[in-house]
């Protein structure tokens, strides 16, 4: 047995792998008997990095030569390969520090220079018997101390365990647009798409495709944790079908001295390249949550309750709209639940989630029927949420292991009245170990909450397939390329398009009668047969598509199984928004949720009485103006579409089942519960 002690110190002249084509950003690892031993931290933009960084290994055979290999991070991607080097440990030194210059090569191109590493290592016998007996008797000295500490480090562990788990505010992004990107295509265009990056956190945006300047118009959230650094990543890359992705550029937001609570209009360019990617940014802290005893509770003072009740009373209503009410979670205690240690006990603690808020409970040690006995307030923004209690066992060497888990609508939830919910699987579609029992209140105002509604943001023959899936795939395309180019008119992306269309939309409307649809369609087709040639080669390059399924015959087996599971992947995804808005519509009428449906009768009241006393010209007149004079009224503003909005507040039938509440049989405890499957 050896003890090798390694000192990584820095690289030179390493090798360029970045796209830009000037830096790289290395790392190195290190292999031993073919298992990965140690990774250096990733210097960015550098090819003379300085690491700095000490290891020990325990070596059992000098035989084994150590494997060290240097890769270029790549976000999103595979990293690039930048040479390798073995250490030969049975020509070391031993028990002297000795500097190691490592040559990097690339056994494919072994000509090629990639640059050098320099480290200093140290190889020593492991200890004689009686230092090994002296080490013994300080292990039992400091195993004695554990000992008689671990109740503290347990505290300790669990406290930084929280901290990790929560997250200390909300960062609101609007990705607008990019302008003046590099191409990357030989048509001179791109199809450009962004990457945000906050801690483990990602999102990806649409690819926007044949254009240098993208209209993204995507809003989405990401969290800042505790223990992560408040620096946004982003990068743009450009689709490349059927190759990888060509990188574009990338920018760093460093998110601290951002002003809290307010909106900023950033326009931030991209480095070592070319364009500039606009967004809107908030940040939101979490101040609306708060935890508890249950003897302090606001809810359970009559005189406080008053107050918030009138605070949330009609009278109030626009008095701030985003305020719409808030909900007060008791976590009482626990029963039966299962036994995730090998003591048979476990150590369970809660988390509660509603929408951006996540909140959690201590942990209860060795105990299958825990008390808490805490109060958990939070802020509601939209009365449809669902919260999400979910049951952990701390686990201090690696991450909590899950219990069970409830979800309860909002509109679902009895005032005041302790009920004992099921713990069900982590798909919620049946039963586990345990029951927990919990009060929620839950106080709103009816009028604030009225329409702020946003979507949440969820062997055949192979060639044949595929082939009829790109068909399909290609009429949908000719249908979303005329949807753009009516949108883009919309968007006032050239004023003197938009100009005429405007103005040929308000004389069609006014002086629209129905024999106009098919002198429509008539002109449409005279327009055609003039321009026949022009669209024969239209379409004669869009057949071009077809080839490469053509030539698949050609490709390898795993470029054939890719594209299968794209196909299956994209059809399996269309099927379920498909039949999850057709359940929608249906739980609509079957008054699943009946706030809704009430919504809904009103809607279509006004509707009625709106078509019955307006005639339709003018009704569709005062659409288009508003649809025309959006993009100038609010330049930064993201499209919603209502009735989808709507829709998504509705739960589909499998987010019915998510929710069922299962009933706990009488007269039986919750540890020898007959487990059921939900009918």
């Amino acid at each position: 047995m050896y003890k090798l002690e390694i000192e990584l110190r820095r690289g030179h002249n390493l090798a360029i792998r970045d796209r830009g084509g000037t830096l790289s950003d290395p790392y190195v690892k290190f292999k031993l008997a073919g298992k990965e031993v140690f990774r250096s931290k990733t210097i960015h933009k550098n090819l003379n990095p300085v690491w700095e960084e000490k290891t020990t290994l325990v070596v059992d055979s000098l035989s084994e030569p150590l494997y060290v290999k240097v890769f270029d991070y790549d976000f999103g991607l595979q990293d690039d390969f930048m040479g390798s080097a073995h250490l030969y440990l049975e020509s070391l030194e031993q028990q002297r520090m000795i500097p190691v210059t490592l040559v990097l090569k690339d056994p494919q191109h072994p000509d090629q220079d990639l640059g050098c590493l320099e480290l200093a290592v140290n190889l020593t016998p492991k200890e004689s018997p009686i230092e090994e007996r002296r080490d013994s008797t300080t292990m039992l000295l400091r195993r004695s101390w554990k000992r008689s500490t671990k109740q503290q480090q347990s505290l300790r562990l669990s406290e930084l365990h929280r901290k990790s788990q929560l997250w200390r505010g909300i960062v609101s992004i609007a990705l607008i647009e990019g302008r003046n990107l590099i191409p990357m295509d030989p048509n001179g265009l791109s199809d450009p798409y962004a990457k945000f990056r906050l801690g483990p956190q990602k999102y990806k945006s649409k690819t926007v495709p044949k254009t240098l300047s993208p209209q993204w118009r995507e809003q989405f959230d990401l969290h800042l944790y505790e223990e992560t650094g408040g620096i946004l990543e982003i990068t743009v890359w450009d689709r490349d079908t059927g190759r990888r992705d060509d990188f574009m550029g990338r920018c760093q937001l460093d998110l601290a001295p951002l002003a809290k609570e307010q909106t900023h209009h950033l326009e931030l360019p991209l480095e070592d390249s070319r364009g500039v990617v606009v967004l809107l940014l908030t940040l939101t802290a979490s101040a609306h949550v708060s935890i508890a005893d249950l003897s302090v509770t606001p809810l359970d003072d009559p005189q406080e309750r008053r107050e918030i009740l009138k605070r949330y009373g009609v009278l109030k209503s626009f008095s701030n709209l985003k305020d719409v009410g808030i909900v007060q979670v008791k976590v009482l205690r626990a029963e039966g639940l299962m036994a995730a240690d090998v003591t048979g006990k476990s150590d369970p603690f809660c988390v509660l989630e509603l929408n951006n808020d996540r909140l959690q409970t201590h942990t209860v040690y060795k105990n299958l029927n825990p008390e808490w006995n805490k109060a958990f307030t939070f802020n509601v923004k939209d009365v449809h949420s669902i919260l999400e209690v979910t049951v952990f066992d701390e686990d201090r060497d690696r991450s909590a292991d899950f219990l069970g888990k409830v979800a309860i609508p909002l509109l679902h939830v009895r005032n005041g009245v302790q009920k004992a919910y099921v713990l069900k699987n982590k798909e919620l579609t049946g039963p586990t170990k345990g029951v927990i029992y919990l009060e929620v209140d839950v106080i709103y105002n009816t009028v604030s909450n009225r329409n702020i509604l946003r979507r949440s943001q969820r062997s055949p023959n192979r060639l044949l397939l595929q082939q009829n899936f790109n068909r399909v795939k290609r009429c949908i395309m000719v249908l979303i390329s005329y949807g753009t180019y009516i949108n883009s008119c919309f968007e006032w992306e050239s004023a003197q398009r938009s100009i005429i269309s405007f103005v040929l939309f308000v004389v069609v409307v006014w002086n629209f009668e129905l024999y106009m649809l098919p002198l429509a369609l008539l002109l449409l087709l005279v327009c055609n047969f003039f321009f026949s040639s022009r669209d024969c080669n239209l379409w004669e390059n869009a057949d071009l598509s077809l080839r490469p399924f053509q030539d698949s015959e050609h490709k390898g087996f795993m470029d054939k199984l890719y594209a299968i599971q794209d196909v299956f992947i994209s059809v399996q995804n269309a099927l379920d928004e498909v039949a999850s808005y057709g359940e929608r519509i249906k739980n609509t009428g079957n008054w699943t949720v009946p706030f809704l449906s009430w919504l809904a009768i009103a809607a279509l009241c006004l509707a009625t009485l709106l078509l019955y006393l307006i005639p339709l010209r003018y009704l569709v007149l005062a659409w288009g103006v508003n649809k025309f004079t959006k993009k100038l009224r609010d330049p930064y503003m993201i499209d919603n579409n209502e009735l989808l909005d709507f829709l998504s507040r509705v739960p589909s039938d499998v987010q019915v089942m998510q929710y069922h509440e299962l009933k706990v049989e009488p007269g039986q405890s919750p540890s020898k519960r007959r487990r059921t499957n939900l009918s």
